[in-house]
This record gives structure tokens, sequence and C-alpha cells, in this order.
């Protein structure tokens, strides 16, 4: 008697890591697509020639960040309610929290931006930038912390020599910016400078510190995500300065970037924890 057919058979899952990879890179590529296509300026005759970039496009770029950074906060909560994760759930729902404290301010600063046309200073969304600071370096130390870190001599170097250029300059930048008279706003620039340099040199630590490990890939796309961070963040500072900025320039992309790699990183750890699971049963079998 031939075999039927079996409509119980199991359907092989969408959400596979080969799939969230390429959804992860494919994502980074369409971004970068985005911005080196249509970021160009465009005279605006309502405003007697000035040169501006469309509304649509800085919708999509906002679009851009908006999918990154809560398809990366879910990633991250995925691992954070696994038991068989390698590193400790605390680190991916600080992390994960953080993911979407950033996607929240981006929403609350592109309605202010495209919708209300205004740049204020201060704005809600820094609640939620601030945020994203304090829970990214708690996961990012937590992460650190729960392993034993043992650098060498040069590699102390280098994490000096990157923590003395980052800071450099960041307050290089800080030096050209006007005086602010608001003690809130100079409060909130120190913080995200002292931010940024403290993720850049926990970054750099990771990156020596779980470089060849055996989950060492999956960090090491979380601390490319920390430097991407550093980037796109010094540009905005920098070209906040001029009096015309407005915002799609090419290198905020590294925004997209930065959300797309924390994502990367959850999603290659989830496989690395599970493949590890699996030999460590096999083991116990033999």
């Amino acid at each position: 008697m031939s075999k039927s057919y079996d409509n119980s058979s199991p359907v092989k899952p969408l959400l596979t890591t080969q799939n969230l990879v390429l959804a992860c890179v494919s994502w980074a590529v369409l971004a970068l697509l985005y911005f080196l296509l249509f970021s160009a300026k465009i005279p605006d005759p309502e405003q007697r020639g000035m040169e501006v970039r469309a509304q649509w496009y800085v919708i999509g770029t906002n679009i851009f960040e908006a999918v990154a950074y809560l398809g990366a906060s879910l990633l991250c909560w995925r691992n954070w309610r696994s038991t068989q994760m390698v590193s400790s759930g605390k680190v991916w729902l600080s992390i994960g929290l953080g993911m979407f404290a950033y996607f929240i301010g981006g929403l609350v600063f592109g309605y202010t931006e495209i919708v209300l046309k205004q740049e204020p200073d201060v704005s809600i969304a820094d609640i939620f930038f601030v945020l994203t600071y304090l829970c990214l370096g708690t996961g990012m130390a937590l992460a650190l912390v729960s392993r034993r870190i043992h650098l060498e001599v040069w590699q102390w170097l280098i994490v000096s020599a990157v923590g003395t250029l980052g800071s450099f300059l960041a307050w290089l930048i800080s030096q050209k910016e006007q005086a602010s008279t608001e003690q809130i706003a100079f409060l909130l620039n120190l913080f995200y400078i002292v931010s940024d340099v403290a993720l850049l040199i926990i970054a750099t630590i990771m990156l020596l510190a779980f470089w060849g490990g055996k989950v060492s890939l999956s960090w090491r796309m979380i601390a490319a995500a920390a430097f991407s961070l550093y980037i796109a963040d010094m540009w905005f500072k920098f070209a906040q300065q001029g009096q015309d900025y407005q915002s799609g320039d090419i290198l905020e992309v590294f925004w997209v970037f930065s959300g797309v790699l924390f994502g990367l990183g959850a999603v290659l750890e989830y496989d690395a924890s599970l493949s590890l699971k699996r030999r460590d049963r096999g083991r116990k079998r033999t």
C-alpha cells in the first residue's frame, strides 16, 4: 500500500536564523541604497531657491530607523525569554529595553520634526534617548562582568587609545557648538557625549575580549552596533552646528546600521546558544 501524503508533517518555521540574518542584511542594504540615491537636496521654490530634502525622503529615513530598532528590541526580548541562552537574560532585557526606548524616541523626534516642523533643543524624545543609553550601557556592561575578562597589555593600550580619540573627537565637536542658555540642554549634551564615549570604550573591550570565543560573532556585531551609534551621533552633533542642517544626511544611515547590528547580534547569539545546548545534550547521551 502506498504511503499517503501526511498533512501533519512539520512546517519549516519562518523565523529561522538564516531568514532573520537575510532580513537584517537586506534592510541595511536597502537603507544604504535609499540614503545614497535620494539624500540629495533640491531647490525649494517656496523658500527662495533654498535647497532642501524632500519630506517623503525624511519620512522614509524615519521608517528605516524605526523598523530597525523595533525589530532589534523584539529579537533581544526573544533571547531574554529563552532559557537556553549562554548570556544572562538581564543582558538581553536591558539591550532590548534600550532598543525599544530608541524606537519610541525616534517616533517622537520624527513627529516633532516632520509634523510639527519644530527643532527644539530639548523635547520629550530626549527622555527616551537617555533611557536608551542607560539600558544599553547596563546591558553591555553586564555582558562583560558576567565573563572573566583577561586582556593583554597591548589590548588595554588599544582600549585607552580608542577612548582617548573618541573623547577628543566628542570634545572637539562640543567646543564648536554655540553656548546654550538652557541648563537642561547643556546637561543633556554633556550626558550624550559621555555616554557615547562610554559605549565606545565598552564596545572596544567587548570586541577584544570576545574575539575568537564560541559566541564571539554575536558580540562582535553588538560592538559594531555601538561603533555605528557613535559615528551617527558624532555626525549629528557636527552637522547641527550649521545653520542649514536638515535630517537625512548620508552618514545618518549609521543609525539604521546600529539597530540592524544589535538585532543581528541577538539572532547570532540565539543560534549559537541553541547549538551549544544541542552539543551538550549529545555528549550526555553518549
